[in-house]
């Protein structure tokens, strides 16, 4: 598989309209804080889960009406996955999903998995690529569904070991949510944009680690590609991908989709395999790469289409383009 130019290009991020546009959705704080998941944790913990969903429409109705920029964003984002100009209640059902999302990870943290039906489906990771698991591998996900339901699931096979790379922000943000719901639940997160990260996964990749990260968002001057998802073209940072390959490891794209009700369906597909490379030369790296990253979009957008509601980016993703 090798890269359509007519299909997709690479953009170095610091161009001022990709840093611009890369630099939207760090520079946005976040609506939530650590008093405020404090006292969610503490009414999920003491009145339940069905109580708790209740409580989730007066707050989305609030968001609704003070939170402009997440409604539009929501809006331009349904209009493109749905095909149609989204009414009031389809974008009140897109703000929903990801408050429940967000409360069910307070369940998932507690380790209450005996409160959800989670299926592992296209399982192949599991079961045929053991040789692959016993050397490392790269897990590409998104902010689409649950990543937490995924990180359940291994924390419940003692053989899995699950790392995860974050921007530094979000690494001193989601160590600070673990430590305030549940500190045994703490698995190691590698902060990016230090010098010591590449190390800290080629040793954890060793010893057979899988590497988890959300690859559908680019920081600061990090390179990133063009490609067509949901219609219109949209960067996507091409590190991980360059990460993956520079190590020779294969990749699997990792999705914890859900369902609606206390369902989630857990996707774990291979979408690349850089153990095989041949000679390392720059050229061959970068169409190996970019076929890698057109695999990934092309399955990302397939579950945006199949579960519209899942999508979590609240930010212009085609940062304006048609």
């Amino acid at each position: 598989m090798h890269a359509d130019s007519s299909s997709a290009k690479t953009s170095e991020s610091s161009s001022q309209s990709h840093a611009g546009a890369a630099e939207d959705w760090t520079s946005k704080k976040e609506r939530g804080c650590l008093v405020g998941l404090k006292i969610m944790v503490w009414i999920a913990t003491t009145f339940g889960r069905r109580f708790s969903r209740s409580l989730l429409y007066p707050v989305i109705a609030y968001y609704l009406l003070t939170a402009p920029d997440a409604v539009a964003s929501s809006r331009l984002y349904l209009s493109r996955v749905l095909g149609r100009t989204p009414r009031r209640r389809d974008i009140f059902r897109h703000l929903y999903t990801f408050a429940a999302v967000v409360l069910d990870r307070v369940y998932f943290l507690l380790g209450h998995a005996e409160k959800f039906d989670v299926r592992v489906l296209s399982d192949h990771y599991m079961e045929h690529d053991i040789p692959a698991r016993e050397k490392g591998v790269f897990l590409m996900g998104a902010h689409m569904g649950s990543f937490e339901v995924v990180r359940m699931v291994s924390r419940q096979c003692d053989e899995l070991k699950l790392v995860l790379l974050m921007f530094e922000e979000n690494a001193r943000k989601i160590s600070a949510l673990m430590t305030a719901i549940n500190p045994a639940a703490q698995q190691e997160i590698v902060p990016l944009g230090n010098l010591s990260a590449m190390l800290t996964v080629k040793d954890r990749l060793a010893e057979g680690a899988l590497v988890g990260i959300l690859a559908d968002r680019s920081i600061g001057s990090e390179k990133t590609a063009t490609l067509p998802f949901l219609g219109a073209p949209a960067p996507f940072a091409m590190g991980p991908f360059r990460m993956a390959a520079m190590m020779r490891r294969p990749v699997f794209l990792m999705m914890g989709v859900y369902l609606g009700g206390n369902r989630y369906d857990i996707h774990i597909e291979r979408i690349a395999d850089f153990s095989d490379a041949a000679d390392g030369s720059c050229r061959n790296s970068e169409e190996q790469v970019m076929a890698a990253m057109q695999a990934y979009v092309a399955r990302l957008e397939h579950f945006a289409r199949q579960s519209p509601y899942n999508w979590f980016n609240f930010y212009d993703f085609w940062q304006g383009n048609a």
